[in-house]
């Protein structure tokens, strides 16, 4: 082989070599600038859903003494889960007429799997009253 053509392959070589480094360090430098957006995006969408799952927390426990509740807030108890409140309505006039459990939502929220077959039970008439002695 001719020392030109050796000449020019390892000049072709080193060229291929020098392009695939260069495309690797462009290729990584995007890679990082797209994690570091991502990121970003991740984060804020997390602080976003906290913010949501605090402020439903806050507006279960505070429901009982906001407008648009019909009952006296003396007969609610706040559980949380799976149901955010029990109202036993009239208990406070020692004339308890009904027993409400209750979920209080907030935005375009929904029943839980659990929470939907809780109220499935409790509308198939399936509570039962027990009483334990210690």
């Amino acid at each position: 082989m001719p020392i030109d053509d050796a000449l020019f392959l390892f000049g072709l070589l080193a060229a291929i070599v020098l392009g695939m480094l260069i495309g690797a360090k462009l290729a990584q430098a995007r890679l990082h600038a797209w994690l570091a957006q991502a990121e970003k995006s991740i984060r804020s969408d997390a602080v976003q859903r906290s913010r949501q799952t605090l402020g439903g927390k806050f507006a279960e426990q505070l429901a009982p003494f906001l407008p648009g509740f019909k009952y006296d807030p003396t007969d609610a108890r706040f559980l949380g889960s799976p149901v955010d409140l029990i109202v036993f309505d009239g208990l406070a006039n020692n004339e308890p007429q009904q027993i409400v459990f209750m979920e209080v939502k907030t935005g375009n929220s929904q029943l839980s799997g659990k929470e939907r077959k809780v109220r499935q039970l409790v509308e198939q008439g399936k509570v039962v009253w027990e009483e334990l002695r210690v």
